[in-house]
């Protein structure tokens, strides 16, 4: 199985908590990891590569930061987000398919279901955690003309074989730079405008699950209220994006208990 991360040094925790939660229920016999990046160190490489173990081959592509001059980016956003964009031009050439993750998430269950997911002709497989009227704002700001899914860059499928057909960095620069007044997060913006009629939709609740979704989900009158041993038995990925971390002083939620038990 190929996995993709995309950091800087300060993320480096963060990334070991994430390997150790694949290592332990990710589900597959080994996996080869390739890490973008342009600050790790000797010491950080063999830290991440302890927390592999045998199981976890670490690749690791330093990127030149200067390709990204001009990209919008913030301390909430650095240019390391663009790198999942610009990763089939980076990886090498005979990989097909590569699961990119945020750090910021644990695996509770297997990956396989999600990793061989037919891409029937898609970029990307991938959640989005937003309901059909904020997918029309968003396609409205955007200046997008079709009706296409907003995703969560956190979790996502890519189809590198198809990707590399077309995809340049000038391409991702020259819609960056047009588009750039309009983002408001500019990673998941610019994979919209660039590729969003080419993404296949899969399940939030099993592959993309947060705090904020199970409890909006648990709010609706006409669902079935999903517990915590629901989330053990079917979701695989828990993602604590946003501000809401367990990591971090006034953390609330349940799916808290996920990280602690992983890390």
């Amino acid at each position: 199985m190929n996995l993709l991360f995309a950091i800087n040094q300060k993320f480096t925790d963060l990334l070991c908590s994430c390997i150790r939660s694949i290592v332990k229920n990710g589900g597959a016999d080994h996996y080869d990891t390739y890490i973008l990046h342009s600050d790790l160190q000797a010491e950080d490489k063999t830290r991440i590569n302890l927390t592999a173990g045998e199981c976890m081959t670490c690749h690791y592509i330093t990127v030149d930061e200067s390709i990204f001059e001009g990209f919008p980016e913030s301390n909430r956003y650095p240019r390391q987000i663009y790198y999942r964009l610009a990763a089939p031009l980076l990886l090498p050439k005979d990989i097909d398919r590569i699961l990119y993750l945020d750090v910021d998430l644990v695996v509770i269950n297997s990956l396989q279901e999600l990793y061989n997911t037919d891409f029937e002709g898609n970029y990307y497989v991938a959640c989005s955690h937003v309901k059909e009227i904020l997918t029309k704002i968003n396609q409205l700001r955007l200046g997008v003309d079709e009706v296409v899914p907003y995703i969560n860059t956190g979790v996502m499928v890519m189809n590198l074989t198809a990707l590399r057909e077309s995809l340049t960095i000038e391409q991702i620069k020259e819609t960056a730079q047009k588009k750039m007044h309009t983002f408001l997060l500019p990673d998941q913006d610019l994979l919209t405008v660039m590729h969003g009629e080419r993404i296949k939709l899969v399940d939030t609740m099993r592959y993309n699950l947060s705090d904020r979704m199970l409890s909006i989900y648990n709010a609706n009158p006409k669902n079935e209220k999903r517990d915590l041993q629901w989330v053990r038995e079917n979701a695989v990925i828990i993602h604590y994006y946003g501000k809401n971390k367990p990591w971090k002083d006034g953390y609330s939620g349940f799916l808290g208990t996920f990280y602690q038990h992983c890390d």
